[in-house]
């Protein structure tokens, strides 16, 4: 049981909302079993208050802030520095403390990253098929062409969002890898399997009965799938993958990772495979849905 004292370490979230969050479950559950003098709370702040949030939080030495909805991007022009990858991507969700403020990253794609590994899923030389072209869809992008995927085809339904999200991530990364297509552009693809990832909000809880691409016929091209959404732990794009006989996995593992790798760089720690382990499992039970 975590001893709350002189010496504690605070640390954070900061969004709106912020009521349903799993994050003090991966801190305060990290600390407790890493024995670390350090609490985790979240801190509900409105669009308008995000400056003053962050120069409160230094001028209270709070040890460090994870970043959610909507402020990811907003709070990137009140850092003091930024990691070269967040900087592309757009968006950081994690702040760690440098002299005269923060430094941010993006550790939802290190996340993401991480989890895939823990699957055995590799990115390098593969062909990857990213649905969506939103926020987070962006930031995907961004991280498969960083870790040498060879194509990148971004469906979505505005072909022409597509088109400049793609164009914008070939910019910065110098290269000509994420191609943009209708959602219908799937019916040109044929001939082998891809690596998909699921980045709309399509099929979240609790409108879990719809996939943004219902035709059987687009599933047959899926080899291996990973669906951004963790709620519910089995979305309909995740049943019709494995329907047509490819593995399937929810977003609970990146939502783990992306917190325990902000974790680390806190507390300039080392997680184990263990204890992640352990806390994925008290994951998948809190995020279980009744009835």
């Amino acid at each position: 049981m975590l001893q709350i004292n002189g010496k504690t370490k605070t640390c954070g979230l900061i969004g709106c909302p912020v009521e349903h969050t799993l994050s003090p479950l991966i801190h305060n559950t990290l600390s407790e079993h890493m024995g670390l003098n350090m609490v985790y709370v979240p801190f509900h702040v409105e669009r308008e208050n995000v400056e003053a949030a962050l120069r409160g939080a230094h001028a209270l030495s709070v040890g460090g802030l994870n970043v959610t909805v909507p402020h990811k991007s907003a709070v990137i022009p009140y850092l003091k520095e930024i990691d070269p990858l967040a900087e592309k991507i757009g968006a950081v969700n994690t702040l760690v403390p440098v002299e005269g403020g923060y430094k941010g990253y993006n550790t939802d794609m290190t996340g993401l990253q991480r989890a895939m590994e823990s699957e055995g899923i590799a990115i390098a030389g593969k062909e990857a098929i990213l649905l969506g072209a939103g926020g987070a869809s962006r930031a995907v992008a961004f991280m498969l062409t960083a870790k040498g995927a060879e194509k990148v085809y971004m469906l979505n339904r505005s072909q022409d969002k597509a088109q400049m999200v793609a164009g914008e991530v070939n910019k910065a990364m110098g290269c000509e890898k994420v191609i943009a297509m209708s959602l219908e552009g799937y019916k040109e693809l044929t001939g082998k399997k891809y690596l998909c990832i699921q980045g709309t909000s399509v099929g979240l809880y609790p409108d879990c009965r719809r996939a943004v691409i219902e035709d059987e016929a687009f599933y047959e091209l899926v080899e291996v799938a990973v669906d951004l959404i963790y709620k519910p732990a089995e979305t309909r794009f995740m049943s019709l993958c494995k329907a047509a006989g490819a593995k399937a996995y929810n977003g609970l593992k990146m939502l783990l990772y992306q917190g325990i790798i902000a974790y680390e760089l806190w507390n300039d720690v080392q997680v184990s495979d263990e204890l992640a382990e352990k806390i994925y499992e008290m994951m998948k039970e809190e995020t279980k849905i009744e009835g």
